[in-house]
């Protein structure tokens, strides 16, 4: 059984109608791409999943139907997002950042100290003073601190450097093959998706159009819906 299974998934701001339905499914330690053009509706998808925007249609973590819970409820299920844009609480320090998120599990500082070492040489700043590519591990490094059966990464290496990137990749990488976490993951770098995910889910307006093993994405796929 999938860990998470979204069916049919419909979506609103108000009046306008952002998703007309997306299928997807996450099974337990797979790493699944979710994939699209800027406005084709995977940030959306993201906040529908945890609650943060109203929703119809099948969704379910776990078994346990989310249609009706409230956003603090699902993350308490297991469900961990590192949001578009970061979001540190910019007045605390790194300690204080993650020990604000923190629940009993696998992940605790030292370990998180393990994945992003830069963290440990800055666990007294303040989130404010951290470079964009700090801030970013310190995002997931926030997330991982709930200790998530889940993880949901909205965009998680745009704006970074070449350099950085990397790095969060690698630390991808690592959660992957030493972990067992599952992930869902939206970015728009398909060398990077081939290399961590093992299948893909491409949204075009608002709906799943295509679905299937990462390896499976031919180049015609890929420039028709992701644009590369």
């Amino acid at each position: 059984m999938s860990l998470l299974s979204v069916r049919n998934l419909t979506a609103s701001y108000g009046a306008s109608q952002a998703l007309f339905g997306v299928d997807l499914e996450v099974g337990e330690g797979e790493v699944v791409a979710l994939m699209g053009r800027n406005g084709m509706g995977k940030s959306t998808t993201i906040k529908a999943i945890c609650r943060m925007l109203p929703s119809a249609g099948g969704l379910t973590f776990d078994g346990r139907d989310l249609s009706g819970l409230p956003s603090h409820a699902v993350a308490r299920l297991g469900i961990g997002l590192v949001p578009e844009g970061r979001r540190c609480f910019r007045d605390l320090t790194v300690t204080e950042n993650l020990v604000a998120a923190a629940r009993s599990g696998y992940w605790d500082q030292s370990k998180i100290e393990a994945l992003f070492p830069r963290l440990g040489e800055r666990r007294g700043q303040r989130a404010a003073s951290l470079s964009g590519g700090e801030q970013q591990m310190l995002a997931i490094a926030r997330a991982l601190m709930t200790n998530p059966r889940l993880l949901l990464l909205d965009e998680a290496t745009e704006g970074l450097s070449p350099l950085l990137r990397q790095e969060i990749w690698a630390a991808v990488a690592r959660l992957k093959s030493e972990t067992g976490l599952a992930i869902l993951v939206v970015d728009k770098s398909l060398k990077e998706l081939r290399g961590v995910s093992d299948r893909a889910v491409i949204l075009e307006r608002g709906k799943s159009v295509w679905s299937g093993a990462t390896t499976d994405l031919d180049q015609d796929t890929s420039e028709r819906y992701v644009g590369v």
